[in-house]
């Protein structure tokens, strides 16, 4: 991955990627159980990236593999998003009781939308350091806050730029869901700019900084 923009491309150089997407995508279609295994088979991506394979992993039910980054997002997103439902909450409430009815419109929901948001665009920015912490260290090292938030802003620039091809490859796996079944190519799709931006993430964080003396 010698490039951030490699992460767009990598999925299809592999000449077998029509079928492994599209077999991933059907088991995506399954509640909890594809969406651990979609997460399985991100994580082996990312692994293939990390590794220089221009090779998608075989589509299967990869339980094992997507168990821990599946609890960490799934921990990670409740945790950020405590604000915002406290916000609408509290903002309902505060609706009824001076009008009886819930008004959408009200400042304190309004708040909650952005709060929401804000939430999602820095889950994107940790969700590199979340993917590679994990990778090393397994459901413990994805929920080691302190490891996660040193990682991520010891290298700033990488973080926001995966981060970005991160929530831009999200809006391209959402888009799916407005053509009919295309979201089971449009999610998997998402998920191997995912592990090609975590892997490009990964090489940066890994590289000398500027300036500094070569390893002897």
């Amino acid at each position: 991955m010698s490039s951030s923009g490699d992460a767009f491309a990598w999925a299809f150089r592999d000449p077998a990627w029509p079928g492994k997407v599209l077999v991933q995508g059907l088991i995506v279609i399954i509640p909890i159980v594809g969406w651990i295994a979609m997460t399985g088979w991100m994580m082996m991506a990312f692994e293939n990236a990390r590794a220089g394979k221009n090779e998608l992993p075989p589509a299967g039910f990869h339980l094992e593999r997507g168990i821990g980054i599946f609890l960490v997002f799934f921990i990670y997103g409740l945790v950020l998003g405590i604000p915002g439902f406290i916000l609408g909450i509290v903002g309902q409430i505060t609706t009824y009781h001076t009008s009886s009815t819930f008004n959408p419109g009200t400042p304190l929901v309004g708040l909650a939308y952005l709060s929401f948001f804000v939430a999602g665009l820095f889950l994107r920015f940790l969700e590199p350091s979340l993917i590679v912490n994990t990778y090393h260290g397994g459901f413990a090292g994805g929920m080691d806050v302190q490891k996660v938030w040193r990682l991520a802003t010891a290298h700033v620039n990488a973080s926001v730029v995966a981060g970005i091809l991160i929530f831009v490859s999200s809006v391209i796996g959402t888009l799916g869901f407005f053509c009919c079944i295309g979201f089971i190519f449009t999610i998997p799709y998402e998920n191997t700019i995912t592990a090609g931006a975590a892997a490009w993430f990964d090489r940066q964080s890994q590289a000398p900084a500027p300036g500094a003396p070569p390893a002897a």
